[in-house]
C-alpha cells in the first residue's frame, strides 16, 4: 500500500471540488510554504512539493479519474512518478501561477541557474486502439510532434556565423532580482530568456526560438490486459533537454473502443445469453462466442432469466499477473411472439399437466389481422 497522504486531504477539499476550488486550495498553499519564505525548512519544502503533486494530478482531468478510480496504485501503475526532478520541476510546471502569485513574470527560481541543463518537456500522445488489441496487446505505430534543437543553427537561436553577444540587461548572469515587499525574486531575464548571452542576428529557420517542430515514428508495445484511460510511459521520448539536460517522457493514453459483443468489468468480460423456453426449461449444450472464438457451453435445465453462467478463463488478462478473468454470460429467456397451432396444443397440455387454467389473449399481431379485416384492408 502507498504511503502518501489523499491528495483531496493535502489540499483541504472535497473529492466534489470543482476546477476553481482546486486552483484556490493549491494557491494558498503554495504561498504558504514557498522555499523563498521559508529558507531552510525542510518540512515546508516537503509540503510544498505534496501540494504541488497533489494539484499536478487532480486538476487533470484524466489523472483526476484514475486516481479517483485506483488511488495512489492506479496512477504508479500507468507510470506517474511526481515531481522526479523536485522543486525545479515545479516551478517549470507552475510558472503562470507563481506569476500571478507573486505579481510579476517569472516566479521564484524558475530560472534560477539558467545556465545549466534543463529537462525536456513531457508530451501526451491520445491512442484508440480495439477492445481486442486491450485484451491480448498489441503492437502500434505512432507519430509524435515534438521541439527539437534546429539544425541549422545547432541550437544556438543565431545566424550560423555570427557569434553572441554578453546580454546588457543582466551582465550575462541570465537573471535579474526584483524586491516584493520582504522578498527578492529572482526571474529569467526578459532581454535573454535566461541565456545570458544574445545573437544580433537571429537563425532565418527558427527565428531565434533555438527549436524547431519534427515529426518523430515510433513504435509503442501495448502490454494484454491494458483498460481505457491507462497511460503507457516512454522513457527519453518527450522532447529533448535544454543546454544538455536530459529528456522528457512520452505519455500513451489508452482509450479503448467498445466491444459490440462484450463490456469489461475488470478482468471479467460479460455478455448476453438469449435462450429459448425449450432451452431454459430442458437445459442445452450449445456453442457460444468468446474472445477466441466459439465454446461449448452447458445451459443447465431450469434456467431462469438472470441466471449467471461462466466459462473461467475467457476473460481479459490481467496487466500485472496475466492471469484471466472469466466470461459471464446473463440468461435473458425469450417468450416467441407467435405460435403455431401444434404449439398453442403442446402448451396448453403443459398447462393442464401443471395444473393451471390459462385464459388466452392474443398477441399484438393477431390484433393487427384482425383489425386488417373488420377494415378490409387484409390481403
Amino acid at each position: 500500500m502507498s504511503g502518501k497522504r489523499d491528495y483531496y486531504e493535502v489540499l483541504g477539499v472535497s473529492r466534489e471540488s470543482s476546477d476553481k476550488e482546486l486552483k484556490k486550495a493549491y494557491r494558498q498553499l503554495a504561498l504558504k510554504n514557498h522555499p523563498d519564505r521559508n529558507p531552510g525548512d525542510k518540512e515546508a519544502e516537503s509540503r510544498f512539493k505534496e501540494a504541488a503533486e497533489a494539484y499536478e494530478v487532480l486538476s487533470n482531468e484524466d489523472k483526476r479519474s484514475m486516481y479517483d478510480r485506483f488511488g495512489h496504485d492506479g496512477l504508479r501503475g500507468a507510470g506517474y512518478q511526481g515531481f522526479s526532478g523536485g522543486v525545479d520541476d515545479i516551478f517549470s510546471a507552475f510558472g503562470d501561477m507563481f506569476s500571478d502569485l507573486f505579481g510579476f513574470g517569472g516566479g521564484p527560481r524558475r530560472r534560477r541557474g539558467g545556465h545549466g541543463p534543463g529537462r525536456g518537456s513531457d508530451l501526451r500522445y491520445d491512442l484508440v486502439i480495439d477492445f481486442d488489441s486491450a485484451a491480448f496487446g498489441t503492437t502500434e505505430e505512432i507519430t509524435i510532434q515534438r521541439e527539437e534543437d534546429c539544425g541549422t543553427c545547432s541550437g544556438t537561436g543565431g545566424k550560423p556565423g555570427t557569434e553572441p553577444e554578453i546580454c546588457a540587461t543582466c551582465g550575462g548572469r541570465g537573471e535579474v532580482i526584483q524586491q516584493q515587499s520582504f522578498l527578492q525574486i529572482r526571474t529569467a531575464c526578459p532581454s535573454c530568456r535566461g541565456a545570458g548571452q544574445r545573437y544580433a542576428e537571429v537563425c532565418p529557420d527558427c527565428m531565434g526560438r533555438k527549436r524547431v517542430a519534427k515529426e518523430r515514428e515510433l513504435s509503442v508495445t501495448i502490454p494484454a490486459g491494458v483498460d481505457d484511460g491507462m497511460q503507457l510511459r516512454l522513457t527519453n521520448e518527450g522532447e529533448p533537454g535544454m543546454r544538455g539536460g536530459p529528456p522528457g517522457d512520452l505519455y500513451v493514453l489508452l482509450r479503448v473502443q467498445p466491444h459490440e459483443i462484450f463490456e469489461r468489468h475488470g478482468d471479467d468480460v460479460v455478455c448476453r445469453l438469449d435462450l429459448t423456453i425449450t432451452q431454459a426449461s430442458l437445459g442445452d449444450e450449445m456453442n457460444v462466442p468468446t474472445l477466441e472464438g466459439e465454446e461449448s457451453l452447458t445451459v443447465p435445465a431450469g434456467t431462469s432469466t438472470g441466471t449467471l453462467l461462466r466459462l473461467p478463463g475467457h476473460g481479459i488478462p490481467n496487466v500485472r499477473s496475466g492471469q484471466r478473468g472469466d466470461q459471464v454470460m446473463q440468461a435473458f429467456v425469450q417468450t416467441p411472439n407467435s405460435l403455431t397451432d401444434r404449439q398453442k396444443e403442446l402448451l396448453r397440455g403443459l398447462a393442464a399437466i401443471d395444473g393451471k387454467r390459462v385464459k388466452e389473449r392474443e398477441g399484438h399481431g393477431n390484433l393487427r389481422r384482425f383489425l386488417s379485416r373488420l377494415t378490409g384492408h387484409d390481403r
